[in-house]
């Protein structure tokens, strides 16, 4: 579930262009849908629908699509996948600026995970304390929310849920009102897991917020990296894909050295 803004028409090709166009990984079926909200340009309203006609990958929410709206994409999107995905295992929320690897997060779920279990998965932040600053675009007043630090939570830019965990996530979201103004939507997933009694795993694979420094090995083995524009996407899938593979020790080696960089 691609979380993109109605105007991003070059980042939805791109990824249908790259990791979005994997239908068959490891033998597993993968769907790929966008996740948007409302506009008020008519111009634009009308090429968003034309694309969901021409590609009928596009899940427009009751919202106005804004930063400030966020959270309610996110909500929008548990509610859609509780509707209509009840076989996945798993559902994964990627921003469209991601470089999403399909392969990499099956072989590791396999791995470490079972699909019954109740997970959380992406890069962890811990103990972030809230915007009180009224000018930042993430300000919190203590009147919204009161503690000095957030619940654990994952990275906003791509995180993976079981579908035992997003339903039980999506449960205690709806359950619970919501705070105005809106925490960011990340933040809002880890205080509703919390309230579901979901800890979030963290998993070195996710880039989380900075980018990675390209090296062909080390994105072969992570899960996401942030901040791909629409050009790199395609140009980055292709190299990263086309063989040979890397070896284990290259993978270990490429992922040490983006670390210290």
């Amino acid at each position: 579930m691609v979380i993109s803004a109605p105007h991003h028409q070059q980042a939805r090709q791109a990824i249908r262009d790259s990791w979005g166009g994997e239908t068959l990984v490891r033998g597993l079926r993968v769907m790929t849908f966008f996740m948007v909200g409302q506009t008020n340009d008519p111009v634009l309203s009308q090429r968003l629908e034309e694309e969901a006609q021409d590609h009928r990958d596009i899940i427009q929410g009751l919202f106005l699509d804004t930063y400030s709206n966020l959270t309610l994409k996110t909500l929008s999107m548990l509610s859609w996948v509780q509707r209509f995905c009840e076989q996945a295992p798993y559902v994964a929320k990627v921003d469209d600026d991601v470089l999403f690897n399909p392969g990499t997060l099956l072989r590791y779920l396999n791995k470490s995970h079972s699909a019954e279990s109740e997970l959380y998965l992406g890069r962890v932040h811990m103990r972030v304390a809230p915007k009180r600053n009224p000018t930042s675009r993430h300000y919190l007043p203590a009147a919204a929310y009161t503690p000095e630090v957030f619940p654990d939570y994952c990275s906003g830019t791509a995180y993976v849920l079981s579908r035992s965990a997003a339903r039980k996530i999506s449960q205690a979201s709806a359950a619970s009102p919501i705070p105005l103004p809106l925490p960011p939507e990340d933040v809002f997933m880890g205080l509703s897991a919390m309230k579901a009694g979901i800890v979030p795993s963290h998993c070195p694979l996710f880039s989380g917020g900075p980018g990675v420094p390209y090296s062909r090995c080390c994105y072969q083995a992570m899960i996401s990296v942030h901040h791909t524009s629409p050009r790199e996407m395609v140009a980055l899938w292709t190299e990263v894909q086309s063989p040979p593979p890397c070896s284990w020790l290259s993978l270990k080696a490429s992922l040490g050295i983006c670390k210290i960089r």
